[in-house]
């Protein structure tokens, strides 16, 4: 649903101010890989913290398993 209504949002832009449409068409791929690395980044911070909280508190888990 959200992809049709990206492409019905795009078409009313394209009908309105073609010039900015096509822009947004073509910069649109460019921005994302540009931002790619830092999602990667996010990503691995994210995967890191919860390693980390995992590890603090596996003492109290194993504790309340017993």
């Amino acid at each position: 649903m959200r992809t049709f209504l990206t492409i019905i949002l795009w078409c009313l832009l394209f009908v309105i101010c073609w010039p900015l449409a096509l822009a947004a068409l073509f910069l649109f791929p460019l921005i994302w890989l540009i931002l790619l690395p830092f999602r990667i980044v996010g990503l691995t911070i994210g995967l890191v913290f919860k390693v980390i909280g995992a590890i603090l508190l596996f003492p109290f888990r194993m504790i309340k398993a017993v």
